[in-house]
């Protein structure tokens, strides 16, 4: 945990604190618990990965840094290490999986990386040896490094202040080095939190792994367009730490496609919640991003609320975090990440034709 609160002190200098958001599903017709999302996709370069990556980068000496960093990423790590190399000034390069959006590609050589395209499998042989004879530089692990998982474990510090009687935490994993970061933060701080996994039903390594008691290969693995998450093994050197998972939840493609659907900007709203239980501020997440394609923007609905900055592109590693703040004739009254709830109208979609997996 000493490393954990360490890198909290330094990760926010390229990181920003993520809001913890309650989410409420209407016109569903199932019951739900009450569930609240960590937005990480307001993060810089829309992922967490910059938290880990930028941890790591900060600690390398002079030499390391004049020599370059690279890493091996399907893209959000890329983008990470990228703009970790920047804010430090080092050169960085990456091996990219060639499944890789377009997007994501451009998004990392905006940042000054350079790019290396590589099957999938030369991808993962990199991530399970450590070395590539196509890189040259310190090699920056996407998961497989302690202070990368320090770095991502901040995101479970902020839960746990929002939320301290949190009952349980569902993570994504492709590699291990977030939800590792996840457990070891569960355990110090609340014992009784459980933590699960969640891997889409074509790369499924660590459910396989949990089933046989020891890391092992899915022999099933098949590329998707889940292409960030899930792997073709569980590395023996992260087993001791997920090994503590409460279990891994295997969703099939469908249902990521589904979960997206709803997510998409013109169903997926902020509210601002009032002591009172009214709702006083409407934000929406998403919408146009501008002449780039993909990407983060969050803009106002009903002129609610007008964000403090507006990147055009989240993904292009934007050194001004999204705060949302309101008007400037009522900024005396801040809105805490605490009093927001996510809704998703589900009414009339596809979604609401079906169950929630």
């Amino acid at each position: 945990m000493s490393a954990v609160r360490d890198a909290a002190d330094f990760i926010y200098r390229a990181a920003i604190r993520t809001p913890l958001i309650r989410l409420d599903l209407r016109g569903g017709g199932f019951p739900i618990p009450e569930l609240y999302l960590k937005l990480e996709l307001l993060q810089p370069i829309g992922s967490f990965k910059i938290r880990g990556a930028y941890n790591v980068v900060r600690q390398l000496s002079a030499g390391e840094r004049a020599a370059g960093v690279w890493t091996v990423s399907a893209g959000n790590a890329a983008q990470g290490v990228a703009l970790a190399a920047r804010e430090v000034g080092a050169r960085a390069s990456v091996m990219v999986m060639d499944t890789a959006p377009a997007t994501k590609i451009r998004a990392i050589e905006r940042l000054g990386a350079t790019t290396v395209r590589a099957t999938y499998d030369e991808c993962w042989r990199t991530v399970e040896t450590h070395r590539s004879d196509r890189m040259q530089g310190y090699f920056v692990h996407p998961f497989d490094d302690d202070r990368f998982i320090a770095g991502n474990a901040t995101l479970a510090l902020e839960i746990f202040e929002d939320l301290p009687r949190v009952d349980a935490i569902v993570a994504p994993i492709g590699g291990g080095g977030l939800l590792s970061g996840i457990v070891a933060v569960a355990a110090d701080v609340n014992p009784r939190t459980r933590v699960y996994a969640a891997e889409p039903e074509t790369a499924a390594p660590l459910s396989a792994s949990l089933a046989a008691g020891e890391p092992v290969y899915f022999k099933d693995w098949t590329a998707s367009f889940v292409d960030g998450a899930g792997g073709k093994s569980v590395l023996p050197a992260m087993w001791p730490m997920l090994n503590g998972l409460a279990g891994s939840i295997v969703t099939p493609l469908d249902a990521v496609a589904w979960a997206g659907e709803i997510g998409s900007p013109d169903r997926c709203a902020l509210h601002e919640i009032l002591e009172d239980g009214g709702e006083a501020r409407r934000v929406q997440i998403g919408g146009d991003p501008g002449e780039d394609e993909g990407g983060v923007a969050v803009r106002p609905v009903e002129g609610a609320i007008e964000p403090e900055s507006l990147p055009p592109h989240a993904a292009v590693g934007q050194e001004q975090p999204v705060i949302l703040r309101p008007r400037p004739a009522e900024r005396g009254r801040q809105i805490e990440p605490a009093r927001l709830r996510l809704e998703i109208d589900m009414d009339g979609g596809p979604a609401a034709r079906r169950q929630m997996p």
